[in-house]
């Protein structure tokens, strides 16, 4: 990784910080430095009667965040490269979805372990 890259990652890592604290205790993500153009919430049923609220920031830059929680902490997770659908990173968390089907995976377990939150499914405009 070179010096750019470095700096460019350690600049993302301080933001993300930021934004988890400023969502942490206010009810809409404002950083100025990165304007939200689109804030959607999506009510998903998942497999075993669980459920998940997320909370869709999308910035004018083309950055998507997401917001939900994982084990009863909020974790804002971050858009990043995916094969198939929209995949968002927290941690050692992924919430990985796809038109309106997402999983939440633990990215320390076994990397064919199950999802740790399988099968939700959010209704369009809900």
């Amino acid at each position: 990784m070179n010096t750019l890259h470095r700096h460019a990652a350690r600049a993302a890592m301080g933001a993300m910080a930021s934004l988890a604290a400023t969502v942490a205790m206010a009810d809409a993500l404002n950083v100025p430095e990165v304007p939200i153009d689109a804030t959607l919430v999506r009510n998903y049923q998942c497999q075993g009667g669980k459920s998940l609220k997320v909370t869709y920031y999308n910035t004018q830059g083309g950055q998507s965040f997401a917001l939900l929680l994982v084990k009863d902490k909020a974790m804002l997770f971050v858009d990043t490269l995916a094969g198939s659908g929209v995949k968002y990173v927290a941690g050692h968390y992924a919430w990985w979805t796809k038109g309106n089907h997402g999983d939440l995976y633990d990215l320390m377990a076994d990397p064919n372990a199950a999802p740790i939150i399988a099968g939700c499914t959010s209704s369009p405009g809900k």
